[in-house]
C-alpha cells in the first residue's frame, strides 16, 4: 500500500495498512541511519518549520536530525521569541510561515487540535510533534516500531500502559495503535487517572497493578503530567510509587521476555526503579533511536514518497 496523506494529524484516522506502510518505510530509513553516510536527498529544496510552542528535548531533536538526514532546510521556530508573546494569532503565525513558501510545519501545541486547525487554514503540510493530551503520533509509531522490530509482531501481544492515561497523549495515539494492529491493551494507574471511559477504545481497564503486568508482554510506563493537571490526583508521589511504580519486586513476577518501555522524560524513583530504567528489558533508548527512523519515514510519506520500495539505496 502507499501513502496518500498530504499531513499526520493523528493515529485515530489511519487503517492498519497505512500504520503498516509507515512501519515498512522506517525500517528502510533505520538502514540509511546505519551507513557511513547517513544523508538521503529526498527533502532536498523542501523548507520544514519546526514551530515548537510547547517544550521538547526528544521529539524537537528527533525531528530536526530527521530533516537533517533527508536534506531539508530547517527553520527553529522558538514561540518566546516570537510574535505570539506580542498577541499575534497561531494562524497568522502559520499563514506568515508559509508565506515564506514552508513545505511542511511540525507543529507541537498545548492546545488540543491545534495541529487539526493548521491543516485547514494553510497549505502547507502539517505533522503533528503532540497537541495537547489529544495525540502524539509519531511517538506511538515509534513505539510500534520498536515492539514489532523485537517482538516480531504486535498481534496478539499483552500491553500493559501504566501511569497518567488521562493526561497522556501518548497513551491515545499508543491506544490506537495497538487496537488497530491487534494487541490487547490493559490500563493501569490510579483511578483518578485511568477513568473507565478509556474501555470504549477497546481497552482493558484496571487498578490492580500486579495483575495488569503480570502476563504482560510489554510494559509501557508514562510520567505523570504534571504541567497538565489542575489538580492533585493522588496523595503524593511516594503513595504513588509505593502503589504503582515498577519496582525490582514488581519486574520479578513479570514474564522474563517482557520489555519495558517509556516516551520520556523519566522521573526515576517515581514511574519506574533507576536500575530498571538501565536493565536489558528496557528498550527506551531504542525506542529513541528508532524515532529517528521513523520521523524519516513520516516526512518522506508526506512529502509524496511511495513507501519503503522507494526508499533511495
Amino acid at each position: 500500500m502507499t501513502w496518500n496523506r498530504k499531513h499526520l494529524l493523528d493515529i485515530e484516522s489511519l487503517s492498519p495498512e497505512e500504520i503498516m506502510t509507515v512501519l515498512d518505510t522506517a525500517r528502510a530509513f533505520k538502514a540509511v541511519g546505519e551507513r557511513a553516510i547517513k544523508k538521503v536527498p529526498a527533502l532536498r529544496g523542501k523548507t520544514v518549520v519546526n514551530l515548537f510552542v510547547e517544550p521538547s528535548t526528544r521529539t524537537r531533536i528527533s525531528f530536526e536530525l530527521s530533516e537533517q538526514r533527508l536534506s531539508a532546510d530547517i527553520i527553529n521556530f522558538t514561540a518566546e521569541a516570537s510574535s505570539l508573546k506580542k498577541g499575534e494569532t497561531l494562524r497568522d503565525t502559520a499563514r506568515n510561515l508559509e508565506a515564506l513558501n514552508t513545505d511542511f510545519i511540525v507543529i507541537r501545541h498545548s492546545a488540543s487540535g491545534a495541529p487539526h486547525f493548521l491543516a485547514r487554514v494553510i497549505n502547507s503540510s502539517v505533522i503533528n510533534a503532540g497537541d495537547g493530551a489529544h495525540e502524539h503520533p509519531t511517538q506511538a509509531l515509534l513505539d510500534m516500531f520498536t515492539i514489532r522490530e523485537r517482538k516480531g509482531q504486535i498481534s496478539g501481544l499483552n500491553v500493559t500502559i501504566l501511569g497518567d492515561i488521562l493526561y497522556s497523549r501518548v497513551a491515545r495515539s499508543d491506544i490506537w495503535a495497538l487496537t488497530k494492529l491487534g494487541a490487547n491493551v490493559t490500563l493501569c494507574g490510579p483511578s483518578t487517572l485511568v477513568p473507565r471511559e478509556f474501555e470504549r477504545m477497546g481497552c482493558r481497564v484496571t487498578y490492580d497493578v500486579e495483575e495488569a503486568i503480570r502476563e504482560a508482554d510489554i510494559i509501557n510506563l508514562l510520567r505523570i503530567q504534571h504541567e497538565r493537571q489542575r489538580k492533585t490526583m493522588f496523595p503524593s508521589l511516594g503513595e504513588y510509587s509505593s502503589l504503582f511504580g515498577l519496582s525490582k519486586a514488581r519486574l520479578a513476577r513479570t514474564k522474563p521476555e517482557v520489555l519495558i518501555m517509556h516516551p520520556g522524560p523519566i522521573n526515576r524513583g517515581v514511574e519506574i526503579d533507576s536500575q530498571i530504567a538501565d536493565c536489558g528489558r528496557s528498550v527506551i533508548l531504542e525506542q529513541v533511536t528508532n524515532g529517528l527512523a521513523v520521523r524519516m519515514a513520516v516526512l518522506f510519506l508526506v512529502n509524496g514518497g511511495k513507501g519503503p520500495l522507494g526508499v533511495a539505496a
